[in-house]
């Protein structure tokens, strides 16, 4: 069943249950390209904008009071998930995002008319063009809802997801703060550090990524609402743009600005370009963790196996009993999908031509991709990795035992030249460090209990 709405280009037949009209429709048939949906997020932060747009729009007398209240409700109602089926549109569209913003525009006015007692759809008595994108434009309401849906993702997903893995590996760093093991360089082995040490390193550096997140996000809460088609304001009331940001920072909770610069706003995407890199930093942190910890649980017997990762399912379909580091891959593949990403946010944030970028779905749709897999894959590798990580401290020990590098301790005393003497000896001959100096007649067994010690080792002026 259909009924026929119509827009510009004439009459189209629209699904009887939809509340969405015809432009709508013609960009479903028009653009039957991919399987990656409109962000449902940037359809919510649309339907804000609406509400926030109705609200100033009655106070100043732009909107009857009755219209704006028939709008809020609406979309309120998408704001509460209760019409998330009527948004069917895909990424591949206008690189304006015209279509999902008349989507959302179609969609409140369709459920406005039936909540005035009248059918679904239509454009009595609410229009969606006339009444619910009112002082208006695609232009600079696709980017001013990029930009909430990006800062409300940072602060209800992100920012906890990287708090919690944060929370853990600084208490595996607490509880093994005291544990000597190899430290490495090169991937070869060098003088020892503490796993606590080692594991305090990861902590660090998704302090220094949330840092830089939420360093970037300041930018990202100015927006280009108010700058209508071109940055001009034209056809929106004087002062528009600051009242629907200051009304929008009210509803949302977030802190939320009029950008000063409307034509930048519409024209370029330098904030989340900015953003999407600190994203990137992120991912570069966490590929380190992942792939530090299945170098560090390789083996079990043929590898480093200094720690245990836990076993959460089985590894091979053909070799028994194996276990791999599947958290620590899923972790560095969806790191790896975040760089493109940002790749791509890049190359379609460059492509501002004169007074619009016309990349706007494909920013949004990565931004909001790695922000989603950051999370979840912080959260995941806390709850599947790191709360049961073990170290295995025989192991630990007994490379620490073998190691080399512990010759560096020897430099104050007799120089680096007999201490390298004594390294190249020891490895040469597969002896101790402690055989071949007093074999060499560098120092007695009472010196080298006294000079080499692992645990005065970890900090400067230790080994002086």
């Amino acid at each position: 069943m259909s009924r026929t709405e119509s827009d510009s280009l004439g009459p189209i037949e629209v699904p009887e249950d939809a509340y969405w009209g015809a432009q709508t429709q013609r960009s479903m048939i028009n653009f039957a390209i991919g399987e990656q949906p409109m962000p449902l997020q940037v359809a919510h932060a649309l339907a804000l904008i609406k509400k926030a747009a109705a609200r100033v729009n009655a106070r100043t007398g732009a909107l009857p009071p009755d219209i704006a209240r028939l709008i809020e409700q609406a979309a309120d109602e998408i704001l509460a998930g209760k019409h998330n089926d009527q948004f069917p549109l895909v990424v591949w569209q206008t690189g304006s995002g015209t279509q999902s913003n008349m989507n959302v525009n179609e969609v409140i006015a369709g459920r406005a008319n039936e909540l005035a007692g009248n059918n679904r759809g239509g454009k009595s008595p609410v229009h969606p063009n006339d009444h619910v994108n009112r002082g208006q434009s695609s232009n600079d309401c696709f980017p001013t809802a990029m930009h909430i849906a990006t800062v409300k993702a940072v602060h209800e997903q992100l920012l906890p997801a990287i708090s919690e893995l944060s929370g853990g590996l600084a208490a595996k760093s607490a509880q093994y703060s005291e544990l000597v093991k190899t430290g490495r360089t090169h991937m070869m082995d060098a003088t020892p550090v503490t796993f606590g040490q080692e594991l305090s390193a990861f902590v660090a550096q998704l302090d220094y990524a949330e840092r830089a997140i939420r360093g970037s996000l300041p930018m990202v809460c100015e927006l280009a609402q108010g700058g209508t088609a071109v940055g001009t304001g034209l056809n929106s009331p004087q002062g528009f743009s600051e009242a629907i940001a200051a009304e929008l920072a009210a509803l949302s909770g977030l802190p939320l600005v009029s950008a000063p610069n409307k034509f930048a706003a519409l024209s370029g995407h330098e904030p989340l370009t900015h953003f999407s890199g600190a994203l990137k930093t992120l991912a570069v942190a966490l590929m380190k963790i992942a792939n530090d910890l299945r170098l560090l649980g390789s083996g079990p017997r043929a590898g480093f196996a200094e720690v245990r990762l836990p076993a959460n399912e089985p590894g091979s379909s053909i070799m028994p009993g194996k276990v791999n580091p599947t958290q620590c891959e899923a972790l560095s593949m969806l790191a790896c999908q975040v760089m493109g990403n940002d790749a791509t946010v890049g190359f379609a944030a460059s492509q501002g031509h004169l007074q619009l970028n016309v990349f706007k779905p494909v920013i949004i749709h990565n931004v909001l991709q790695s922000i989603r897999l950051l999370a979840d894959g912080c959260r995941n590798f806390n709850e599947h990795c790191i709360a049961g990580l073990e170290a295995d401290e025989a192991q630990m020990a007994a490379h620490l035992e073998r190691g080399l590098m512990l010759v560096t301790a020897l430099n104050p005393h007799i120089g680096y030249d007999k201490a390298a003497e004594i390294a190249k000896k020891a490895y040469a001959e597969g002896k101790t460090l402690r055989e071949t100096a007093v074999e060499l007649g560098h120092l007695t067994n009472e010196q080298f209990d006294t000079w080499v010690r692992a645990e005065d080792m970890l900090a400067p002026g230790k080994g002086e």
